[in-house]
């Protein structure tokens, strides 16, 4: 009796991949997949997301590799979130559009635990990218500390793939155990009464999301702060520049004397397009946080009629931030445009020519001194 007893407990503590995926009477449920016209839509609007993706992504990487003044530590950091989000459109998004159609995952097992682990590293590469490019933000605006050099950057960079290599690796050898499709279109998290199990995803979740989602808002709270305070004392020093000094700098509109209206638009910019990013991050990321959390936390959400729709949904959502990134450097990063429209071929040239600024723009942080006066901004 002891022995059968020892076995039992043994076979509930070690379950294989295969036992998790035994069909049982709540997997004998009918899977509800999605119907014809909103398979039709969403294929059209993965193509393009995964296109955008792959020759988006692909662009930025090329230019950093190809042009030497693009190899800035920040740029460099750029390419690396770029490579990312590039070889996730390659290795992942391909078979998820494929098991979206079809309802089953037809590319073996061992393959959706392997796709698993590049679907993590590369998310939380990408998620290690954006803290780690937020805390420089924070240092050189806050802390007046300009500490990232390129061969820092680089190491920053092996850092953050090796972190990430190591998080996600388990999931190829079935540590945890993942649930194949079709409860989703890819190998998911799924419930589970576990506690090493449990502990493994919220770690993954914390990494992924929620330690570095308030670690960002910190550093733009911070920032957000300090920008406000240099516009105040700008403000409040009115006669701190003198009208010689202010033509001299291509500043020519003047409130009144003495007054002039300056641009800080140089220093918050690249603040904001890294902003931009934390906020497609959050948006894009939160929900698929909180519905790996309950797949696996929560018998109802994961054993529901709906679930397939809900995880596609959801997934896809993840995987249009790496889509949108590219467009963002884009829109925001003229150095970027430049030598994006520099690359194409006359023939392709298809984006719009966005205006950009040209006036010299003065310093917050420099020191003018008009005659008698002198403020430290």
């Amino acid at each position: 009796m002891e022995n059968s007893s020892t076995k039992d407990n043994d076979s509930l503590e070690f379950r294989t991949l295969a036992e998790y995926v035994t069909p049982t009477s709540v997997w004998q449920d009918p899977i509800q997949g999605l119907n014809l016209p909103l398979q039709v839509f969403l294929c059209l609007v993965i193509i393009s997301v995964l296109l955008l993706a792959f020759l988006g992504n692909m662009v930025i990487c090329v230019m950093v590799y190809q042009r030497a003044a693009m190899r800035s530590a920040i740029n460099i950091l750029l390419a690396s979130l770029a490579f990312a989000d590039m070889m996730l459109a390659v290795l992942n998004m391909p078979f998820a559009l494929v098991t979206m159609v079809t309802t089953r995952w037809i590319f073996g097992e061992v393959f959706c635990r392997i796709s698993a682990m590049f679907f993590w590293m590369f998310v939380l590469e990408g998620v290690a990218i954006l803290l780690i490019i937020s805390v420089d933000r924070f240092l050189i605006i806050v802390q007046k500390q300009d500490k990232l050099s390129p061969r820092r950057a680089k190491v920053l960079i092996a850092v953050s793939w090796s972190t990430s290599f190591c998080l996600s690796f388990p999931l190829a050898i079935g540590q945890p155990a993942l649930y194949i499709p079709p409860r989703a279109p890819q190998c998911v998290f799924g419930y589970t009464v576990e506690r090493g199990y449990h502990a493994y995803v919220v770690l993954i979740m914390m990494v992924f999301f929620f330690v570095p989602f308030f670690v960002m808002l910190y550093t733009f709270m911070g920032i957000l702060n300090r920008l406000r305070h240099n516009e105040l004392r700008i403000h409040s020093h009115p006669d701190s520049i003198c009208l010689r000094q202010a033509s001299k700098l291509g500043l020519m509109s003047l409130q009144r004397p003495f007054q002039m209206n300056v641009d800080m638009s140089f220093k918050t910019r690249a603040f904001t397009t890294i902003l931009i990013l934390f906020s497609v991050f959050t948006v894009c990321g939160a929900p698929f946080a909180t519905y790996s959390l309950l797949s696996t936390f929560s018998h109802t959400f994961y054993y529901r009629q709906n679930f397939f729709e809900i995880s596609t949904w959801l997934l896809w959502m993840c995987y249009l931030k790496s889509a949108l990134n590219p467009l963002i450097y884009y829109w925001r990063i003229k150095k970027f445009r430049d030598a994006c429209l520099d690359l194409m071929p006359k023939y392709f040239k298809f984006f719009p020519q966005l205006p950009c600024h040209t006036k010299r723009r003065i310093r917050p942080s420099a020191i003018y001194v008009c005659g008698e006066h002198r403020s430290v901004i």
